[in-house]
């Protein structure tokens, strides 16, 4: 029978009617009571006799200020955008490697790269896909689900998943099998009224629920600011939109590599003579067989269906702009009706064109679903994970929905012979997690006209040290090279399906950066998988930040640096951009080595906004006149070149 009642009220029934183990599910992302978990966590701290594994994943904190122009940059940043937002308490001894004793936390995925030196974190790693998720939870002992839950503004009885339908879905007849054999279950609710109100499959009845709490979570909503988006990324999304096929199916990623590939279908569908321009200009014409045969350039006549884990803020923008609008039916006749073009959709039921396993994102998003009619969020269905990342179960169906798929996700490491990394270093230690990216993969090639696109930049900057991201060999991959399909990076297209070792290795040498292309060959020569006699492209012989570069300055309306919105005010893009151009050429120890009068850097009157906002307008000392000297080399490099 469901009880409302308070927090604290809550952890005495959980302590009553639970074992002395606590096994607690909450899910991944935004959907997690952080105010009933720290309250449980506090309480099971203090008892020794008791133990609480915690199984969840992409805990969600505020970014670690860091020291010195980071700090001054990110702390008035972190107040204004996450507010009141309650932390977890387990999060904050997880970076520690402060866990009591009987406290383990294990996560399928991590925030990326947030807990790289969490040895604790690290240890109770489990490297799941998402769809086997719910299974592997299920088999440890789940024995409490808690859950942030948004309410039926017509019917206080009636509930949404909302954020987080995705393992929760899956887990719930698991829960009702276990219960009927005699086990003891507990979910837990709390209301958030700032979470919108999902309709379809992850609304639920309140008496799902053993325990409601009374009091809704009336704090700040976590949420990730859109990033500028770069030369690079602008660049990976053009080429990729192309293979993006009209009438077909999507699925992207967050980050800004996938804020680029949202700015460039944007592009496509508002601007396609300046579209096509760029992409004649790119060198795209070389791909235009594979682009063809897999994609298109032209405006979306029939729209697009989003069938997406995480229903991302880039998928809004385009159901927006009118880009996401093809709709799917929940039974097979009727989408085998769709697909013939024989379907009246003005009088069928139940036609959505996003399906989406859950969501996080900027606060704009939130504020744009709470404003949307029923009627509109009908046509977004948030449901169970397995539905999205698998095509076990109404295969039949899914097949019908999901023609000419791309599922496209993002690697940081690349193998010549067509290996992605995505998710682990090679000395072990985890950035993230597979999430579903391996799900996707492996659907796209069961599916029919499914197509896998791994996105990356071809090389990276830190410290002033320039790296290829397409590398001979690495330590771990997590989509193994006989799974290849598609690799895009800024230089280009590479499609790797069904292709020789040395056909692949080509592939790639003539979408990788020219400084590290004669290294790469050498070392595939070596090995004895190109011909001694190999000979590259002249066509990808410049594969260069200059010649992209020169591309911009000649269309640079398409190349908007914040192309779905930002939070930063204008000074502080200026800032971020300047921050960033000064981590990527110099080391910490270098510039202290250096000193101000190494760095060219102008008068201070040149940016009195930003040195305000930076509380350097009148430096005191040594430290603060260097940290000046710095910040301003980095807004005069980078300020006048800023992307519109």
């Amino acid at each position: 029978m469901l009880q409302s009642c308070s927090i604290e009220h809550a952890v005495d029934e959980v302590l009553a009617r639970l074992p002395a183990h606590i096994h607690l599910g909450m899910p991944l992302g935004l959907g997690k009571p952080n105010g009933f978990a720290n309250a449980l966590y506090q309480r099971i701290a203090q008892l020794p006799e008791r133990q609480l594994t915690i199984y969840t994943a992409l805990c969600l904190g505020r970014p670690p200020l860091g020291d010195g122009l980071q700090r001054r940059f990110l702390e008035p940043f972190i107040e204004r955008v996450f507010g009141d937002y309650p932390e977890l308490d387990f999060l904050a001894d997880l970076r520690r490697d402060s866990l009591p004793a009987n406290v383990h936390v294990q996560q399928f995925f991590m925030q990326p790269g947030s807990l790289l030196h969490s040895r604790s974190a690290q240890e109770d790693y489990v490297s799941s896909n998402y769809s086997h998720a719910a299974r592997d939870i299920n088999a440890a002992g789940l024995n409490l689900v808690a859950q942030l839950l948004a309410r039926d503004p017509q019917d206080p009885q009636r509930l949404s998943l909302s954020c987080n339908p995705d393992i929760t879905l899956d887990l719930l007849p698991m829960i009702a099998k276990r219960r009927a054999a005699g086990e003891t279950i507990l979910l837990l609710g709390q209301v958030h009224p700032g979470l919108p109100y999902m309709p379809g499959d992850a609304e639920i009845d309140a008496e799902a629920f053993d325990l409601l709490l009374d009091e809704d979570e009336q704090r700040t909503l976590f949420s990730t600011p859109n990033m500028p988006v770069g030369l690079q990324d602008h660049c990976i999304g053009l080429h990729a939109s192309t293979l993006v096929r009209d009438g077909g199916t999507l699925q992207i990623g967050i980050g800004s590599m996938g804020d680029g590939l949202t700015a460039a279908l944007l592009a496509r569908q508002a601007d396609n003579p300046g579209y096509q321009a760029l992409l004649a200009d790119l060198g795209s014409p070389y791909w235009t067989p594979l682009i063809e045969a897999q994609g298109g350039v032209e405006p979306f006549a029939q729209g697009l269906y989003g069938c997406s884990e995480m229903f991302v803020n880039g998928l809004l923008v385009l159901a927006d702009a009118g880009i996401v609008r093809r709709k799917v039916y929940p039974t097979l006749e009727l989408q085998q009706q769709a697909n013939a073009g024989t379907l009246d959709e003005s009088q069928a039921q139940g036609g959505v064109s996003v399906h989406g396993g859950f969501f996080l994102g900027p606060r704009s998003f939130y504020q744009r679903l709470r404003e949307l009619s029923q009627e509109q969020l009908a046509h977004f269905n948030m449901t169970a994970i397995s539905y999205i990342n698998e095509l076990y179960g109404e295969e039949a169906l899914k097949r019908a929905q999901r023609r000419d798929a791309r599922f496209i996700n993002s690697a940081f490491t690349m193998t010549l012979m067509g290996a992605g990394v995505a998710d682990q270093l090679e000395d072990g230690r985890v950035l993230s997690g597979v999430g579903g990216q391996y799900n996707f993969v492996a659907q796209a090639h069961a599916l029919e006209g499914g197509r896998s696109i791994l996105i990356l930049r071809s090389w990276r900057e830190a410290g002033g040290e320039v790296n290829s991201n397409i590398v001979w060999e690495y330590g771990h991959c997590t989509i193994p090279r006989h799974l290849r399909d598609i690799v895009v990076t800024e230089y280009g297209i590479a499609d790797l399906r069904g292709k020789t070792d040395a056909a692949v290795i080509e592939a790639l040498l003539n979408i990788s950066d020219s400084r590290f292309q004669p290294g790469l060959i050498e070392q595939a020569q070596k090995a004895g998988k190109l011909a001694k006699d190999f000979r590259l492209d002249p066509r990808f012989a410049d594969n260069s930040p200059q010649r992209l570069l020169a591309i911009q300055a000649r269309h640079p309306q398409l190349f908007p640096e914040y192309p779905l919105g930002s939070d930063f005010s204008a000074e502080e893009r200026d800032l971020l951009r300047a921050l960033n151009w000064l981590k990527s050429k110099f080391k910490l120890s270098e510039i202290l080595e250096l000193g101000k009068a190494a760095l060219d850097a102008p008068e201070p009157q040149a940016f009195p906004e930003h040195l305000q906002r930076m509380q350097l307008a009148s430096p005191e000392g040594l430290k603060e006149d260097l940290y000046q000297r710095l910040l301003l080399a980095g807004l005069q490099a980078t300020t006048a070149a800023s992307p519109g």
